[in-house]
């Protein structure tokens, strides 16, 4: 497909460089990529790749803008306190890059809508901030045969990684299950330094960016830690995906998602939701 004028200019950075170029372009217009939680992480996550003209950007929260976000979440505004997530979100992007389709999704992601969810977009970021919310996506994702990021930040200290269906482990390979509730503090407990979103949520969005276009390599077997007090990025290799993997093995005993955290909200609630998921999908 030929770029029109303002294509040209908009995206001239990427059209020049020589793993991107016209080719390249175009495949990140015709992309679908979905963010889970326009927080920390999905802030810059949304704002870069709508920026680099992914065409249709998903992105999925059930909160509202409230004012202890704006330290990290950059997607938002003051202006924006008590407005949907989503809608703030979508409303900056757009405003960004008015060429990009931004499908927004208020609702809380579980197991009886994420499968659907997922289905329709080439590449998931997980910017959620807890560990119920990571398996869920890890698994529904394995499940759906979808690639995906996962990230996660505290203090001053972040860490990603990348899963593509057949080439590497999941992230239930590595870190098995869910820990016990509030055995682990989270950012609103223990804190985080507000640029760390903005590093590890824009490292995801390389990823979706690599992934889509076709380039470079991904964080297959590899979790990428950042300490930024010590300024040390660091690669640990992964072990190997062994078939032993309930999820992603040979033989899986998780063949659905699981709600490892009650959805907060009743069953007309959540009957609601997916009635919202399905108009957005028409």
């Amino acid at each position: 497909m030929a770029l029109n004028d303002e294509q040209i200019e908009r995206y001239s950075r990427h059209i020049i460089l020589k793993e991107v170029g016209v080719k390249g372009q175009n495949k990140l217009l015709n992309a679908k990529v979905l963010i889970i939680g326009a927080g920390g992480l999905g802030a810059p996550a949304a704002m870069y790749l709508a920026a680099a003209g992914v065409g249709t950007i998903g992105i999925a929260d059930a909160d509202v803008v409230d004012l202890s976000n704006l330290q990290r979440q950059i997607i938002h505004a003051t202006a924006d306190v008590g407005k949907p997530k989503v809608q703030s979100a979508a409303e900056t992007m757009t405003a960004m890059n008015p060429g990009v389709k931004v499908n927004t999704y208020q609702l809380f992601v579980s197991a009886a809508n994420i499968r659907e969810l997922i289905r329709d977009y080439d590449f998931v970021i997980d910017g959620t901030d807890n560990f119920p919310a990571k398996f869920l996506i890890n698994d529904a994702c394995v499940i759906e045969k979808k690639p995906f990021s996962h990230a996660g930040i505290i203090r001053f200290k972040g860490q990603l990684m990348t899963y593509i269906p057949g080439q590497g482990p999941c992230y239930r390979c590595v870190f098995k299950d869910p820990p016990p509730k509030d055995a682990v503090p989270t950012c609103k407990q223990a804190g985080v330094i507000g640029a760390m979103g903005g590093v590890i949520g824009s490292l995801q969005a390389m990823e979706a960016i690599k992934y889509i276009v076709g380039v470079g390599e991904n964080l297959v077997g590899r979790l990428l830690t950042y300490d930024a007090l010590k300024n040390d990025f660091h690669t640990i290799r992964l072990p190997q995906a062994n078939g032993k993997c309930p999820v992603c093995g040979e033989n899986p005993t998780i063949t659905e998602p699981i709600d490892y955290e009650q959805p907060p909200c009743d069953l007309k609630e959540a009957k609601a939701a997916q009635q919202k998921l399905a108009e957005a999908r028409a």
